[in-house]
């Protein structure tokens, strides 16, 4: 079996019978091993107790109001509040995924991305346990891995955001690879048809590069695969999602955003709006969505599709929020966790 993704957590965690994840102590205290939840060493004494001589060797503990406020830096208070309320949350839940559709059907936007990124990354490692595509595991990396988008020689190129600033500023320290020219994506290896065991071999790195391609691409494909394996690992419900070039519905019954800029561009459509230039070229995929069951879904959507829209923002990123498609879907019921 391969594996991959080994920086969520995933091998941490507890499985109930029905395979969803159960929260460990080993996995919490792995979490606050976290780089972004370590104090500096000019912490106050009282935020390095609190994380090293307790947290650390009792995660589970309770942690008081007073304790916090007792942090002499406000940004850490701050952090620290946050933190112990999702730590509280995931705990108060029966899994991790029960954790995950609570927050996208609720408090998600009282929750730090970082938080929401990091459970949909070790939620989604589990609902993609066994799959042997490298496409549709890169392309999952979406949910939870912001992308810059570049076009180069007539392709769409997704790169992991944070690998390519990290090679943007090597190129502004290095004359020579500034000489080198081109968009720094090319220096990154894309993903093929010859190379999937690369990606397995180095998921973790997010060092290959997303060739989109047309709708019948095998990037655009495993994009719809991960989102069909995500909704029935997450809310027992089937869809078929299948990536389309064009809308051609001049009625829609429903439609997902995405991410916030493909919402907002929903929305504009939606109203009757119509796109300028600049926006239209925002938009990066298409998809159209039916149900398995139409008595999944709300009557005045019934077997008509759900349009998704994914959509890069100006700065080209791609903030794929994929708890629209828990939060958004026109179920016809909450549903339940799978």
């Amino acid at each position: 079996m391969k594996d991959f993704w080994v920086s969520s957590g995933h091998h941490l965690l507890d499985r109930d019978e029905a395979g969803r994840l159960l929260v460990t102590d080993s996995f919490l205290k792995a979490y606050f091993a976290r780089p972004e939840l370590l104090p500096p060493a000019t912490a106050c004494p009282a935020e390095l107790r609190l994380h090293h001589e307790l947290l650390m060797h009792h995660p589970r503990r309770p942690v008081a109001k007073q304790e916090i406020a007792a942090l002499e830096d406000p940004d850490a208070r701050e952090n620290w509040e946050f933190m112990i309320a999702f730590r509280d949350h995931v705990l108060a839940a029966p899994s991790l995924e029960a954790a995950y559709v609570a927050l996208a059907r609720g408090s998600a936007e009282n929750i730090p991305p970082l938080f929401m990124n990091q459970l949909a990354q070790v939620v989604l490692r589990n609902a993609l346990d066994g799959q042997h595509d490298a496409c549709v595991v890169r392309a999952a990396e979406l949910f939870y891995r912001p992308q810059r988008v570049t076009s180069h020689e007539g392709a769409v190129l997704l790169a992991d955001a944070e690998t390519i600033e990290l090679h943007e500023q090597n190129r502004h320290a290095s004359p020579l690879l500034g000489m080198l020219g081109g968009p720094a994506v090319t220096e990154l290896e894309i993903l093929d048809e010859n190379n999937p065991e690369s990606y397995f071999a180095r998921s973790d790195a997010f060092d290959m590069v997303l060739k989109l391609g047309s709708a019948r691409s095998p990037a655009r494909r495993g994009l719809a695969t991960a989102m069909e394996i995500w909704i029935r690992h997450l809310v027992a419900v089937g869809v078929e999602i299948e990536p389309v070039e064009r809308i051609e519905d001049e009625d829609w019954a429903w439609f997902v955003g995405l991410d916030a800029e493909a919402t907002r561009i929903g929305n504009t459509l939606w109203a009757g709006g119509e796109l300028d230039p600049e926006t239209a070229k925002r938009v990066i995929a298409l998809f159209r969505l039916t149900f398995s069951d139409t008595g999944e879904v709300q009557p005045q959507v019934g077997a008509r599709p759900v349009w998704l829209i994914m959509a890069m923002t100006p700065d080209r990123t791609i903030r794929m929020k994929p708890q629209n498609l828990v939060a958004g879907l026109p179920f016809r019921a909450q549903g339940t966790v799978n």
